[in-house]
């Protein structure tokens, strides 16, 4: 039983309207995963924030046409789609999916968009082997507490560094009274 048109315009705006939420989109070739699979997948990617979604190529293109942040994804819609739309922590929901890979054995990465621009395999693992949003955190609140540590111990040299400093400038000077 086909879909009606109200029902692919209702599946479009949904599309549309994760799209317009979404930092990352990938698309996989699920070509030969079962419905209990797909539903592993889905369960993976929970947790980084990404949904699964299975839906027609055409029914994506029309989704993407009048929007050029998701433009690209054009090239990649063909066989049996599955798009992964990652909502928050990319790198997660990256890993998720090669481990998901590696499990099953049964997907093709084509490819994926992010800010407008199409990412081939190889950039889409590179963005994996990024840090995690928290690993991130976690770099930077060390990074600060070291800077921190930096500062403080700067603060308390500054006084003898000052001392230092006018002492010279008014040795300096007399040298320069003595022989003016």
């Amino acid at each position: 039983m086909g879909r009606t048109i109200e029902d692919k315009q209702e599946i479009v705006a949904e599309l549309k309207d994760s799209l317009s939420k979404s930092q990352l989109a990938l698309v996989i070739d699920y070509q030969g995963l079962t419905v209990a699979e797909i539903t592993d997948l889905r369960r993976r990617l929970r947790p980084a924030g990404a949904t699964c979604k299975v839906t027609k190529n055409t029914l994506m293109g029309i989704a993407i046409q009048d929007d050029e942040k998701w433009q690209p994804l054009s090239e990649l819609l063909k066989g049996s789609s599955a798009f992964l739309l990652v909502q928050e922590d990319f790198s997660a929901a990256i890993k998720a999916y090669q481990e998901f890979q590696k499990a099953t054995k049964k997907t093709e990465l084509r490819g994926g968009v992010m800010e407008g621009r199409l990412l081939k395999e190889p950039d889409v693992k590179a963005l994996g082997d990024l840090p995690s949003k928290e690993q991130l955190m976690a770099q930077i609140a060390g990074a600060i507490n070291a800077l921190a540590t930096k500062v403080a111990v700067g603060i308390n040299e500054v006084p003898s560094s000052l001392a230092r400093a006018l002492q010279a400038y008014a040795d300096k000077e007399k040298g320069e009274e003595v022989n003016g």
